[in-house]
């Protein structure tokens, strides 16, 4: 089959300024490539001296990477260390005193805690968990809210060696029973209810009905922590007395000192499994050693991690940018970060900015989705706050179009901060391609070139190298130590899903993207979403980008359905950045200007067939575009898939509806 098509054209560049250059940790492209180079000479030795400078070990490695029977690489495997050691003891000695997390909860209230207390919390915690039998390998759910009571329930089963899976509180009862029995899990964390928008929303009750579905036996333990008014419990909080314990009865009396458990680098630190998934769901297993250096050189290398930082990355701890860039990476840099509770438009659309200006928000992290939907209810609030003490932003989630970028760059980061658009997956576990901010230019909309020692590449459906300019299936020739082990229980799947035979052992990430004269890259959309039409293959990201650099469109999701000629049409959901026009002969013109917009943006072979305009796009609650629900709806299918982990699932009836 031929290339996928690169239709989007995007020539602006900005490089940093020298005064970033000077204070970077990797400074210059100079000192990038000088890493690269290193890489390059000596593969395994490049990552065994990181590992060595990086980590803290209990019984240093001999071995640095054992391909000997690939795809189950390990990495450092006779080495011994504990991930909450090197998060948080390693840290008393020099700093105990510092601010660690800064919690805002939905309502404004803020909680600071320090190394020490963090310490002290996560070891008493550690010790609740013990006294109920847990033990190193055991697998322990998490389905929490976001808090400081999270991070301390992921760094206690770090501590004592048990392998947690966090689990999104947005997931519905069946979502979490079916992780519940997958991973066999004996032990349960959660929280009587959470606070999301100055509304309560249950917890519990899902773990009760989960549990109720059968084949739970297994969980002897559900622990829950009161979020709900300290003096009065819910009275939808119904207890089982055989194995539910309120946490603060389980840490009551016990010792704020923990001995960790030291475990091998290839020992499970925890399992996630990947959102929006049909069918069983796919546990992805990551390791302890490799991992934690991933999270670690990502924070100095892509994030310019400095200690007086203020570091906030929006993400939940359900998804494993909320695991790398909360729980584990910031800590084990000894940063202060800011963890929040709530959303970023309540009370109002000006949140997320108040929040950097009361803070003093150094390095700001979150999703494109985020961003559109910021400039949809006030694209001018920015200016209303105090944002110098921003220095760093970036992106994560799915690509950033060219003008999303913009505005977030001269709106919020006042055309002086570098934007890091990383592409990364939860199976790699942290970044792989991203700019280095202090040591390359940086172009709207690309993730510009990999970090150093990671190997990526472009290739064809029958594993060949596609040559730059040309589009194709984005892969990653080399082993790198924060990559998935395996999925949990499946090997088969594992294998066949990520290193396929046509791929010549190479790492398949499910991406389409594309290269440009410079060698930067350009993510076009996942595999499954390129169009085939009329014998071209267009990546959906590419037009979505179009749509949204006219000035009337927030927010655009394009997908494709059969057509009899063309093979694939084009179908666009779009969002406006004003009202949804009531008439339908406005709605009708308005779609016919946009799509005459993008035949002039990129040309006539990806003008969208049908436009339909929504209020929003039906998006989980961390804010992902669902846009299998999106391939239904263009189909005129009956939607059959469970939707109870939508933010808004009343968008669906709108969207049914074709302008054309």
């Amino acid at each position: 089959m031929s290339n996928i098509e690169s239709v989007l054209n995007e020539t602006r560049v900005f490089e940093p300024s020298a005064e970033f250059v000077k204070q970077a940790n990797v400074s210059g492209m100079a000192g990038y490539q000088a890493l690269c180079k290193a890489a390059e000479q000596d593969y395994a030795g490049f990552w065994a001296k990181l590992a060595r400078e990086t980590l803290q070990w209990k019984k240093p490695f001999t071995k640095s990477l054992n391909e000997s029977n690939a795809p189950f690489f390990k990495w450092f495997e006779d080495g011994e260390l504990n991930v909450s050691y090197n998060c948080l003891d390693k840290h008393l000695a020099g700093q105990p005193e510092k601010t660690a997390i800064i919690f805002e909860a939905d309502d404004g209230k803020v909680t600071k805690i320090n190394y020490r207390d963090l310490h002290a919390r996560a070891c008493q915690f550690a010790n609740g968990l013990k006294s109920r039998g847990i033990r190193k390998g055991d697998r322990v759910i998490i389905y929490m809210p976001m808090s400081i009571e999270a991070v301390v329930a992921m760094q206690a089963c770090a501590r004592i060696g048990a392998i947690h899976s966090v689990v999104f509180g947005g997931f519905s009862a069946r979502s979490l029973h079916e992780r519940i029995t997958d991973a066999q899990a004996c032990a349960v964390i959660t929280a009587d209810a959470q606070m999301r928008g100055g509304k309560v929303m249950p917890l519990k009750p899902a773990v009760d009905e989960a549990l109720a579905m059968g084949g739970c036996e297994m969980v002897h333990s559900v622990i829950v922590y009161q979020r709900a008014k300290p003096d009065t419990v819910r009275p939808d909080t119904a207890w089982n007395a055989q194995h539910d314990i309120w946490w603060h009865d389980l840490v009551l009396g016990q010792s704020t000192a923990c001995e960790p458990e030291w475990v091998g680098a290839e020992h499970p630190l925890f399992i996630l499994y990947t959102s929006g998934s049909t069918g069983r769901p796919k546990g992805v297993q990551h390791s302890s050693g490799g991992y934690l250096l991933g999270a670690m050189l990502s924070m100095q290398w892509v994030f310019d991690y400095k200690a007086g930082d203020i570091f906030w990355c929006t993400a939940d701890v359900g998804w494993v940018t909320g695991h790398t860039y909360v729980a584990y990476g910031p800590l084990a840099m000894g940063a202060t970060q800011v963890v929040f509770e709530g959303i970023p438009t309540y009370p109002d659309a000006g949140r997320f900015w108040k929040m950097i200006q009361n803070h003093k928000v150094t390095t700001f992290y979150t999703a494109p989705t985020a961003i559109r939907s910021l400039i949809k209810l006030g694209g001018e609030l920015p200016r209303q706050y105090d944002l110098s003490s921003l220095r760093l932003l970036g992106t994560v989630g799915e690509p950033i179009n060219p003008e999303a970028w913009m505005w977030y760059y001269n709106t919020v980061g006042q055309a002086r901060c570098p934007i890091v658009d990383t592409w990364w997956q939860t199976e790699t576990g942290c970044h792989m391609i991203a700019p280095l901010p202090g040591a390359m230019p940086i172009k709207p909309g690309s993730c510009t070139l990999p970090l150093p020692g990671i190997i990526a590449t472009i290739v064809n459906e029958a594993g060949d190298e596609v040559h730059d300019q040309h589009g194709g299936f984005l892969v990653i020739k080399r082993p790198f130590p924060s990559q998935i082990r395996t999925i949990w229980g499946d090997p088969e799947r594992y294998k066949n899903g990520y290193f396929p035979e046509e791929m010549r052992g190479y790492y398949l990430a499910g991406d389409s993207a594309h290269r440009d004269e410079d060698g930067y890259f350009w993510i076009m959309g996942r595999i499954d979403d390129v169009l085939k039409v009329s014998g071209h293959r267009l990546g959906t990201m590419e037009i979505e980008s179009a749509l949204v650099a006219n000035p009337l469109v927030a927010e655009a999701a394009v997908v494709g359905k059969p057509h009899d000629i063309k093979g694939e049409a084009i179908v666009a959901f779009v969002v406006l950045k004003g009202a949804r026009p009531a008439d339908p002969a406005t709605s009708a013109q308005l779609a016919e200007t946009l799509r005459t917009w993008v035949a002039k943006t990129i040309g006539p072979i990806a003008k969208p067939d049908e436009i339909r305009f929504g209020d929003n796009l039906p998006k989980t609650r961390s804010g992902k575009i669902m846009r299998r629900l999106l391939r239904a709806i263009a189909n005129g299918e009956e939607i059959s898939q469970d939707v109870s982990t939508l933010e808004n699932p009343a968008i669906l009836e709108q969207l049914k509806n074709p302008v054309r």
